[in-house]
């Protein structure tokens, strides 16, 4: 029998098929039927996948332990196919058909996916070409969108070098299996399983549909424009901003982006109103392409969707600026802390560069702070794993009974010689401390439970609203729900006053 023969695209009900037609028979005819007649014949072994190869055929099919073949004894003549041929592949569009040969054997893993493991799947083969994929593995989409990279990727049959990094998973590709590839950066590829994750990729397949220039975030406008010397205007504010320098550390002004005080940074601050910017938060983008979500995030205000948020990356309750999804379904939202986590993430208490985890459900044990369930960021050399929460604490920062900067570290985990000068209780894993005066606190002490909850501030909660006070350093209120003093920020309504959102959220 003749091997030579291919695919041909056909139109039939308003629908574009690609029909494979064999040199051996008569030419294509118009499509009587989607389906193969050894289909409607054979009722004794599973059902055809919508195109097949006229080749003698035999299905390799495991369930459990058992191995069994379904034989075809005759070949449809024409059969259709509603999956695009990848002309670029070397055997002849040939991957989902069945071989009856006994002694064929199966080498290395899915040319598609890089799984070595077949004996779990319905697995294809070619037999020209030894091509191998799982059945699955061969409706994976052709371009897509995915979290980690700026640019839509393409699957291809193979990669020009033999060794490239993943862009998620960041372990190595071997070229001569399937994955996706950007065809703007030559050197940007994602193994196929890894681009197609939960959040990496929002299952939305790319193909056929023109990429916008607004799709591209690097393009996007810049979020203030300069008006004179020191002087500009943010796209969140009303008023112009104005450049100060040499600023004297006030534990009581705020980033409104951030919610951070201002310690020796250069700010931006209203010419009207108390509207006060970190330089680095002024140039936050406008839009970002992050890598825990697979849709574009817009940077808003606190007061664009409501008077509080939750972090989905460190769960911290926050006031300050907020990156949303703007998908009616989606309600994924991440701080400006988080928001500022690329990958590699250069850690101060680490050496080597950390990365994003891929698997958000699992519960890993954060290094520093010993709590499980936020989202994390890995070592991809060592068991080292650090929380988003404690990842993106301040290294240096400012308290009101000390002239210098405390800096965060790290202690031997048990050492009780460290004492908490706010507290007086010892001090375990991590800290922040003054290397000339030797004051040492705990980031509680340091920030309070609350820290990116702003004074002011007011929300709802059980149809309660309270506003947030600031911190009393005389007289201290004691909190209705855990009956000890307020050391921190005031959560006040009518009727209660409690010294945490989490104490406000037990208040019925």
């Amino acid at each position: 029998m003749d091997y030579d023969g291919g695919f041909h695209e056909v139109e039939t009900d308003g629908k574009l098929l690609l029909v494979y037609h064999h040199p051996k028979y008569r030419p294509i005819p118009q499509i009587k039927s989607t389906s193969s007649p050894d289909e409607a014949a054979n009722q004794d072994h599973p059902s055809l996948p919508l195109f097949l190869c006229p080749l003698a055929r035999a299905r390799k099919d495991y369930h459990g332990t058992q191995h069994e073949l379904w034989w075809l004894t005759s070949s449809p003549e024409y059969v259709i196919s509603t999956t695009r041929a990848d002309n670029r592949a070397n055997h002849h569009v040939l991957p989902l058909f069945w071989c009856n040969n006994e002694k064929f054997s199966i080498h290395g893993g899915c040319r598609i996916c890089y799984n070595s493991n077949l004996e779990k799947y319905a697995t294809y083969v070619c037999l020209r070409c030894n091509f191998v994929a799982h059945r699955d593995c061969m409706y994976f989409p052709h371009t897509i969108k995915i979290s980690r990279h700026n640019h839509r990727i393409s699957h291809v049959s193979s990669l020009r070098h033999e060794k490239y990094p993943c862009g998620v998973c960041h372990q190595s590709i071997d070229g001569g299996y399937g994955a996706y590839t950007c065809h703007k950066c030559g050197d940007y590829a994602v193994h196929s399983r890894c681009a197609l994750g939960k959040d990496v990729w929002d299952g939305e397949e790319m193909e056929g549909i023109p990429e916008k220039d607004e799709d591209d975030i690097t393009q996007d406008a810049p979020p203030f424009c300069k008006i004179s010397k020191g002087l500009i205007h943010y796209f969140l504010h009303d008023h112009h901003l104005l450049l100060e320098e040499n600023i004297l550390y006030d534990e009581n002004k705020l980033c409104e982006a951030c919610v951070m005080p201002i310690f020796e940074e250069k700010l931006y601050s209203c010419t009207v109103c108390d509207f006060i910017l970190h330089e680095t938060c002024l140039k936050a983008h406008r839009r970002i392409q992050h890598a825990l979500h697979p849709h574009l995030l817009i940077l808003k205000t606190i007061n664009n969707i409501s008077s509080d948020f939750r972090c989905d990356a460190c769960w911290r309750s926050c006031g300050g600026f907020v990156y949303q999804c703007p998908k009616e379904e989606c309600d994924f939202k991440l701080d400006v802390r988080c928001a500022s986590i690329s990958e590699p993430f250069d850690y101060q208490g680490h050496e080597d560069p950390l990365f994003l985890s891929l698997d958000p459900e699992k519960k890993l044990l954060c290094e520093v702070c010993k709590d499980t369930g936020r989202q994390v960021l890995n070592c991809i050399k060592c068991d080292f794993i650090v929380c988003m929460e404690c990842a993106t604490l301040p290294y240096k920062a400012r308290y009101k009974n000390d002239k210098h900067f405390l800096t965060l570290s790290w202690g031997e985990e048990g050492c009780e010689k460290y004492w908490c000068d706010e507290c007086e209780n010892s001090v375990y894993t991590y800290f922040y401390w003054c290397n000339d005066c030797c004051t040492i606190l705990h980031t509680f002490c340091l920030f309070g439970e609350d820290p990116y909850m702003k004074p002011g501030q007011c929300f709802e909660l059980y149809r309660k609203k309270f506003q947030i006070l600031a911190k009393r350093n005389i007289s201290r209120p004691i909190c209705h729900y855990c009956m000890k003093p307020c050391q921190g920020k005031i959560f006040k309504t009518e009727d209660s006053t409690t010294c945490s959102w989490r104490c406000a959220s037990c208040i019925q």
